[in-house]
């Protein structure tokens, strides 16, 4: 799960939001520095990193993009972390059940035309693996909703839920995002939503442990716990600097499965 998706403007980067944002426009986003202590540390109990949080209408958004319920912050987390080796693909103990299974997929009418196109340039990639999970397009009462974000970053989505089910909101903010018509801008747009698509199937950041790998500044670990991230056997333990849950993404960039991707959507689904 990626936070692709934070735009920093000057160096044209995006933090791809991992949490869910639910459909209610014009959010409040208060600084980290207003969220109390408590909360803090519930977030870090759950495996998140407690840097750059994010008070919002549907609870709290960590690591750019994962949107976390006051609910959720109310589980009594694990008392033992996980040791990771390496920069691995990674995914939440949280995973989807009753495959296989079809899962569908809505889109406002909100959004520009080439936000359609782009979404089933995703879902083709998906279902183009042949995995357990077959997608497809719905027009309402989806299991997975995009609608339009509002606010400071760029998209968001969350973790599955203990009862198997997807996450069932991702949030997208055109305008942050932007809008267009050439391939660069639709394999980018496409690759964003298949990122945010696969935090709602239990995907975290491939530089779960390493932020700084895909991402400018300081390392940020964003820790293990309740909902934290768990090695998939069988993928490599050095950096995959192409993968499409890497936290960070340069604007225009493409990301489709590369092979570490593939192995770890198959060994899952």
């Amino acid at each position: 799960m990626r936070t692709i998706e934070k735009i920093v403007p000057p160096a044209a980067v995006f933090i791809v939001l991992l949490c869910v944002c639910c459909p209610s426009c014009k959010k409040q986003v208060s600084d980290s520095e207003e969220i109390s202590q408590s909360v803090k540390e519930k977030i870090f109990s759950l495996g998140f990193s407690m840097d750059h949080i994010q008070k919002i209408d549907d609870g709290y958004l960590t690591e750019g993009d994962i949107v976390l319920s006051q609910k959720e912050l109310d589980v009594k987390p694990e008392t033992k972390f996980l040791r990771i080796a390496g920069n691995e693909q990674y995914r939440t103990y949280n995973l989807l059940t009753g495959l296989p299974r079809t899962l569908t997929i809505s889109l406002s009418s909100s959004f520009p035309f080439s936000y359609a196109s782009a979404l089933e340039e995703a879902i083709r990639r998906y279902n183009e693996e042949d995995l357990q999970i077959h997608f497809q397009r719905a027009s309402s009462r989806a299991d997975i909703e995009i609608v339009r974000g509002y606010g400071s970053w760029v998209a968001a989505s969350g973790l599955p839920f203990g009862d198997g089910t997807p996450y069932r909101t991702i949030k997208l903010n055109p305008s942050k995002i932007g809008n267009g018509g050439s391939t660069t801008f639709f394999n980018f747009l496409a690759t964003l939503m298949a990122h945010e698509i696969g935090h709602c199937i239990g995907f975290r950041h491939t530089d779960y442990m390493d932020h700084s790998f895909s991402c400018a500044g300081r390392p940020v670990n964003e820790g293990s716990g309740n909902l934290g991230a768990v090695n998939i056997p069988g993928t490599p333990v050095t950096s995959d600097n192409g993968s499409w849950m890497l936290a960070c993404i340069t604007l225009n960039q493409n990301r489709p499965f590369n092979s570490n991707d593939r192995m770890a959507l198959n060994y899952l689904y």
